[in-house]
């Protein structure tokens, strides 16, 4: 079978992306496997099939799926690309600066930015609210703390700041859930750590940390029941309104960017009292704006761009 793609990356979380608007089309685990594969396929860190949309008055549904060929509830970068990708196959008019994409974590609206040439800047997309309850995110680790927003009248019991031990020296977790399980990590002290934990132990930072074990080995904990993304996060700067981290996304590894990861650093660094309710969070691939509203929604702008497209024999 001849396979028509588009590669698309948001920060250099890649994509491939295929049009599933009108000849459906159904991949197995194999497939996805191999389109994601960087020395055999396309190369990426998921698939996009862009479907029609699920609901009434939305663009399309992003019916995502992790380069391991498991089904994700939510992508943020992917969210952005595929708002490009929309705007970019004439599914949705390039004047047309506010529409609506179904995910498997509800309806996300999208905003499109346009530069003075009137050509796609930036996506700034309403993730929707922040869910805290270990029960939701999902954890079995038990809420420690109470916490209560600035302008908020409720109080709710989060967890944050939780220590786990692993053969790389103790971490502790804040969780957050943005449609997916997040668990993000403040280190404030890279020496507490173990040697084993950095590929130059001499040079203990969060650029020479072991993303790909120390995030393997938590992501598969057994705190986390459908596993989680796992965030790594350097506050040097925070005073200055600006984080920066690194992730292990399950079912991918350590991507360059995580759009639904920087949203949960986002919140995460409000409740451990890091930062206000707006931060630019540094990633590996660029930079995300993320606010936190009072209302409790969460907003992330950032590009998307298509790299290229192409067709490829499927088996």
């Amino acid at each position: 079978m001849e396979l028509s793609f588009q590669k698309y990356h948001g920060l250099g979380n890649d994509f491939v992306m295929i049009d599933n608007m009108s000849s459906p089309l159904s991949l197995t685990k194999d497939h996805v496997s191999f389109l994601c594969d960087r020395h055999f396929g396309v190369g990426a860190d998921g698939v996009i099939l862009v479907e029609p949309g699920k609901t009434s008055n939305t663009a399309a549904f992003m019916n995502y799926i992790n380069a391991d060929g498991s089904l994700a509830e939510m992508c943020g970068n992917g969210l952005r690309c595929t708002a490009r990708w929309l705007i970019d196959n004439n599914y949705i008019d390039a004047s047309c600066t506010h529409f609506a994409i179904d995910t498997r974590a509800g309806i996300k609206d999208v905003d499109i930015h346009y530069d003075v040439h009137k050509r796609f800047e930036s996506c700034c997309v309403n993730m929707g609210k922040a869910q805290l309850e270990s029960q939701k995110i999902p954890t079995i680790l038990h809420p420690n703390r109470c916490f209560e927003r600035t302008g908020s009248a409720c109080a709710i019991d989060v967890v944050a700041d939780v220590l786990l031990k692993s053969p790389f020296g103790n971490f502790t977790f804040t969780c957050v859930s943005m449609g997916n399980p997040h668990a993000v990590c403040f280190v404030t002290s890279w020496n507490d750590l173990y040697d084993s934990a950095f590929s130059d132990p001499q040079n203990k930072c969060l650029e020479t940390l072991r993303v790909d074990s120390v995030g393997a080995f938590f992501e598969s904990h057994a705190a986390f029941p459908q596993h989680a993304n796992i965030e790594f996060v350097d506050v040097s700067h925070a005073q200055q309104g600006s984080v920066s981290m690194r992730v292990f996304e399950r079912g991918c590894g350590e991507t360059l960017a995580c759009g639904t990861g920087a949203c949960a650093v986002g919140v995460a660094s409000v409740i451990a009292g890091y930062t206000e309710q707006e931060v630019d969070v540094h990633l590996r691939g660029g930079v995300l704006h993320i606010s936190w509203d009072p209302s409790g929604v969460v907003y992330m702008q950032g590009p998307a761009m298509q790299v290229y497209r192409g067709t490829i024999h499927l088996l």
